[in-house]
């Protein structure tokens, strides 16, 4: 009896800190890519600003994201059910959405680097390093939200989330979203700022 109010009392504890955490880690990282943003603009007024259109690929990964976003909701709506059956399949399609945004990105970077867009060098120019440093940063960050994915996915597998435990993949989906509407911001400032 005393090992169960144990357990309830660390996950009342783990629950008060786990939330208030990810907001802080998003709201820091919102401002590294205000911050990288607002220079991407001061030095975009400095001149010398090479334009070039982005790769279609990254229109590709904008909609995976997106989708991505969609199964992340069906999969805690179904765990709010206990439909366990719903939360593996929607789990798993959301892991395969992240893991292909992951490539599409990469494949995107392939792209630049035929159309003679490096990130350093003699032949680079610092529109697009800034290209490669805003999304080699988000990409980095969606690394742990991969990882969040792959946690939610084994837990999943195992009838972990059901109704009476939602707060991990509450927090998963939060920060999944996060990374999602990041990534709307990033493309639609390079789209419109050049």
């Amino acid at each position: 009896m005393r090992t169960v109010a144990v357990l309830e009392e660390k996950r009342e504890i783990r629950e008060k800190v786990g939330k208030p955490l990810l907001w802080i880690s998003m709201v820091s990282m919102a401002m590294i890519f205000a911050g990288l943003t607002s220079a991407y603009v001061v030095r975009q007024q400095k001149g010398d600003w090479l334009q070039f259109d982005l790769p279609q690929l990254f229109y590709v990964s904008t909609a995976i994201i997106i989708f991505s976003s969609v199964t992340m909701n069906w999969t805690v709506s179904a765990a709010k059910r206990s439909d366990f059956k719903n939360v593996k399949l929607a789990a798993s399609i959301t892991l395969l959405l992240g893991l292909s945004f992951v490539i599409c990105q990469f494949k995107a970077w392939g792209v630049l680097v035929e159309q003679k867009i490096f990130f350093t060098g003699k032949a680079s120019n610092a529109s697009g390093s800034f290209l490669y440093i805003l999304t080699g940063l988000h990409l980095l960050h969606l690394v742990g939200g991969i990882f969040s994915l792959i946690v939610v996915w084994v837990k999943s597998m195992a009838h972990k989330y059901n109704s009476g435990n939602l707060f991990g993949i509450r927090l998963c989906a939060l920060f999944w979203h996060f990374l999602d509407v990041l990534w709307i911001y990033l493309f639609l400032f390079l789209l419109f700022v050049r």
